[in-house]
């Protein structure tokens, strides 16, 4: 009888224990959700699972501003670019079947495509190689993308425009490339993409909340997508949904994902070799390697490798992600383009796998001399030089670059320091003849050692005219379903892109912005009129025209 008693005791403890663990972990993941979305704006849902099955399961917002209809897990929305992976699937499912080769010729199945002289496989296709201009970049997307197309009809729409560059030489993220594998899907199996998709995969897996989208038809629990401007919420721009086609069509719900996400883990509808394809990256011509698979991309986080992919579309933002050894799945589903639901999924993956960012509640207070002992100039292998300087009982970090922007760093302990983000953080230490050296630690870490350099000035910025900073204002396309509003509160300035946060931006000169969040410059052009018409890009040495679409 003690035995059973004492054993009682032990199971019941052991259950005490487990459940205030979890109520624990649900503590740190509300935190974090928190931190994003409101309950009075739109919102997510959020879905974290270990080994397979859900450990999180949230959401958060509203669903439907106008009717003030609370969001709910059920709730579907847009995948927009998440799509890729179940095209890229698709396609590789069609390949262990044999009815199509990665290197075959896109022209083995369309003919008449116009190549202009290039050889164009299956493989450049899935993998953003292909060097055929994407469709999403042309035009004014606003209002192309209002129109009904057929998929002939939307391959004619970007099929001469001349290449970008040759097949292989260099990666360019492209949707016009995944319709053409939607094509060819439907070419192969005599059949629409939508058909295909939701016969082969959906009902298969028995995803019975997921299709392809559809603004016609009544959908039980569709979330409505807003976009954030200066003046507040708005319903989204409409997007007819043969658009998209099989670069961002389908729309789910977070538990469908989980149920797609552990088809892809227990290699449900391919073989684990065909998958490793599409999870590891790839090569250009010269044998450099990309991040990005086939409807995957390569990622890391606190040290834990996995596969991840994000997606944008009028009104939606998207981001899954999954790290391999510690089987984590982390999907977050959102009805806004007012926050970075890709920082938020990233936060919770930490969390599940016992490796959180900290945050400002971890901070604790150091002495001024404490905090002096790391100031100065540290180099680094890529030799990006960090200054680590002391401002008004502050410690700053600034890097060089065009903007020289500096960062206030917080102490977690005397040698380790965090930005306030919380996702980036300097490991500090001295060697025994008393030289420094730092690490900068992301999702990867870099050593930067003491030099001597002197700190270059921070960048000046003035004040412009209203008239002036009205006429920026606008919706710009920088990319495939990637676009920045520039909005104007008073004489403050304000960038905000798919997906992400506002930042403010800051004038140098009549045409010339920086931001202080980032080494980033955005110039404004104007055409022979002296109306603006796009602004152009500079970041990490490259330069990216932006054209205004609104």
């Amino acid at each position: 009888m003690q035995t059973k008693f004492s054993l009682l005791v032990i199971a019941l403890g052991f259950l005490l224990t487990t459940t205030i663990q979890a109520q624990d972990l649900t503590q740190q993941f509300d935190d974090v959700v928190s931190k994003y979305y409101q309950t009075d704006m739109p919102g997510a849902t959020i879905l974290v699972a270990k080994d397979g099955k859900a450990i999180y399961r949230n959401a958060v917002g509203k669903s439907n501003l106008e009717l003030d209809v609370d969001m709910i897990p059920e709730n579907v929305f847009r995948l927009a670019s998440i799509t890729k992976q179940f095209t890229a699937v698709a396609i590789l499912m069609l390949e262990e079947q044999g009815k199509l080769g990665l290197d075959d010729p896109i022209t083995k199945f369309i003919p008449d495509y116009p190549t202009q002289g290039k050889t164009i496989t299956v493989h450049h296709l899935l993998n953003h190689t292909s060097g055929i201009k994407s469709y999403t970049s042309m035009g004014n997307l606003v209002e192309v993308a209002r129109t009904d197309k057929t998929t002939e009809e939307l391959v004619d729409y970007f099929k001469n425009e001349p290449m970008d560059f040759d097949p292989g030489d260099a990666y360019r993220y492209n949707n016009s490339g995944y319709v053409l594998l939607g094509y060819i899907i439907e070419i192969i199996a005599k059949d629409s993409y939508e058909n295909f998709i939701e016969k082969n995969i959906f009902e298969r897996l028995g995803m019975t909340n997921s299709r392809y989208g559809n603004n016609k038809e009544l959908v039980k629990n569709r979330a409505q997508g807003y976009e954030q401007n200066e003046n507040g919420y708005a319903n989204a721009n409409y997007i007819s949904m043969t658009l998209p086609h099989a670069a961002g069509s389908l729309t789910s719900t977070i538990d469908d994902m989980l149920k797609w996400q552990n088809a892809l883990s227990n290699n449900t509808l391919i073989k684990a070799s065909t998958f490793q394809k599409a999870i590891n990256g790839s090569e250009l011509n010269n044998g450099e390697h990309i991040d990005y698979g086939y409807g995957l991309g390569e990622t890391s986080l606190k040290g834990s490798k996995g596969y991840t992919h994000s997606g944008g579309i009028f009104g939606f933002t998207t981001n899954g992600i999954y790290l391999i050894d510690e089987d984590v799945y982390v999907i977050g589903l959102s009805n806004c383009n007012c926050n970075d639901i890709g920082d938020l999924t990233r936060e919770l993956a930490a969390i599940a796998i016992g490796k959180p960012f900290p945050t400002m509640k971890d901070v604790i207070k150091l002495s001024e001399e404490q905090l002096t002992q790391w100031v100065g100039a540290y180099e680094f292998g890529d030799g990006a030089i960090r200054h680590i300087f002391l401002k008004d009982g502050q410690l700053r970090s600034m890097r060089e670059s065009d903007t020289n922007t500096a960062f206030d760093i917080f102490p977690l302990a005397e040698d380790r320091f965090m930005f306030e983000e919380g996702n980036i953080e300097y490991q500090f230490s001295k060697s025994a003849d008393g030289t420094r050296q730092v690490i900068f630690i992301t999702d990867t870490e870099s050593t930067g050692k003491e030099i001597n350099k002197a700190m270059p000035k921070a960048r000046q910025e003035i004040t412009l005219p209203n008239d002036v900073l009205q006429s920026y204002i606008g919706k710009y396309e920088l990319g495939p379903n990637f676009i920045v509003e520039i909005s104007v509160n008073g004489s403050q300035v304000y960038a905000q892109a798919t997906g992400q946060g506002q930042f403010e931006i800051f004038a140098e000169d009549q045409v010339t912005f920086f931001a202080k969040v980032a080494p980033i410059t955005l110039k404004m052009n104007t055409n022979a009129s002296g109306q603006v018409e796009s602004f152009t890009l500079y970041q990490g040495g490259a330069e990216t025209v932006a054209k205004k679409i609104e």
